[in-house]
């Protein structure tokens, strides 16, 4: 009876009844280039690199899971400038990623963040950067396998399709938590289709520079901004998604054109958006999207819900008047949209224009005269509606 059992055991592991747990650590020499199967559960260890000129594939069904850990104790998968990740899943058979008290059965509460790092993909293609390559946010600046950006634009870092991210977003310092997908300076070459993040500490996706191309975006339940850009990122969007709680959350977009350090250099962020679907919480006092630091980029086809602030783009004083410049020039559009149940509905308060604020928070600056009405006016003459989208 026992070798029976032994035998039956084995078959079934085999064909993925059971599946082992298999660690993954790095000792500085990244991973490898390996392929994880949907037999074995994957245990991440700590910050795993795929390192230049490495390549992991992950089959469709892999679960992948990390141990908990703040700071230098965090565990997340980082793919680092040349490597490549290939985690193509399938509408029955996804790729999931999330921590490892996670029985996929109910042990985690849906809202629970913070439990591990999260995914980090970096490329070599264009930021506005003052100086490249440049350290990602979430990875401690001693570690130098964390930097990104360049000068090609087609760099290919992976394909995923039909992936989860759940319950990331671990701290590694004051204030700079780990986002559910963090993308630096990926390449148009680099594409996602079908992914979900939910319940992220901090924001869902957020891009820094690059050009790649996401499609069927899911953001649900996290800390901060749904979909946050930054430093010239130019890619494309088609349905795009996010669903807030009351308990968590900011706002649907942060988007900003360049860093803190650089905010006119070039290229300005200018992506293009199509068929989103935003919906948040009334009476929370969460802004719809900002536009801010040079940012530009075109929405539209989109659906923005249940937000108590509308649209805002920043003006700067000066010779380069900010986002609203970017407005002015062609370079930021936001057409044939509904509105439901955001602001009060009306066009001065769905388009509106904001100004920085100073270290005791008041306006840096007056909007002149006129600004504020003539953004508000193109309201209707873009094709946006208010209306109830069912």
């Amino acid at each position: 009876m026992k070798k029976f059992t032994v035998f039956l055991l084995s078959i079934l592991t085999t064909i993925g009844v059971f599946a082992a747990d298999v660690v993954i650590s790095d000792d500085g020499s990244g991973i490898g280039t390996t392929t994880w199967t949907a037999d074995n559960t994957y245990i991440l260890d700590g910050f795993c690199f795929v390192m230049d000129g490495q390549t992991l594939t992950i089959e469709a069904g892999t679960v992948i899971k990390a141990k908990p850990g703040q700071q230098e104790n965090a565990s997340a998968l980082i793919v680092a400038m040349g490597g490549k990740l290939i985690a193509n899943g399938t509408p029955g058979l996804p790729i999931i990623f999330t921590s490892e008290n996670d029985d996929l059965a109910g042990s985690v509460p849906d809202e629970a963040n913070g439990l591990w790092g999260g995914l980090i993909m970096l490329g070599k293609a264009k930021t506005n950067n003052a100086t490249l390559p440049k350290q990602i946010e979430g990875i401690p600046t001693n570690e130098t396998r964390g930097q990104y950006g360049g000068d090609d634009n087609s760099d290919f870092s992976g394909s995923l399709r039909f992936v989860s991210i759940r319950h990331g977003g671990t701290d590694i310092g004051e204030g700079n938590e780990i986002n559910g997908l963090t993308l630096g300076a990926c390449g148009e070459e680099t594409t996602f289709s079908h992914i979900e993040v939910v319940a992220n500490k901090d924001d869902g996706v957020e891009f820094f520079g690059g050009f790649p191309w996401l499609d069927h975006i899911m953001v649900a339940w996290v800390g901060d901004d749904s979909y946050d850009y930054d430093e010239g990122f130019s890619g494309y969007g088609q349905f795009w998604a996010t669903v807030q709680i009351e308990a968590d959350g900011d706002r649907f977009g942060e988007h900003d054109g360049g860093p803190s350090d650089c905010e006119t250099c070039e290229p300005y962020a200018l992506p293009t958006i199509h068929n989103a679907t935003y919906i948040g919480v009334r009476g929370k006092g969460r802004r719809t999207i900002t536009f801010r630091d040079n940012a530009g980029g075109f929405y539209s086809n989109s659906i923005f819900a249940l937000q108590d602030k509308g649209i805002d783009i920043e003006y700067i004083e000066g010779e380069n008047e900010g986002s609203y410049q970017q407005w002015k020039n062609g370079n930021l559009k936001i057409e044939n949209n509904i509105f439901q149940g955001v602001a009060d509905s009306s066009a001065a308060k769905l388009f509106t224009v904001s100004v920085p604020k100073d270290e005791n928070d008041n306006p840096k600056w007056e909007i002149p005269a006129g600004y504020e009405e003539a953004f508000a006016e193109t309201f209707a003459t873009t094709g946006n509606v208010v209306a109830d989208a069912g």
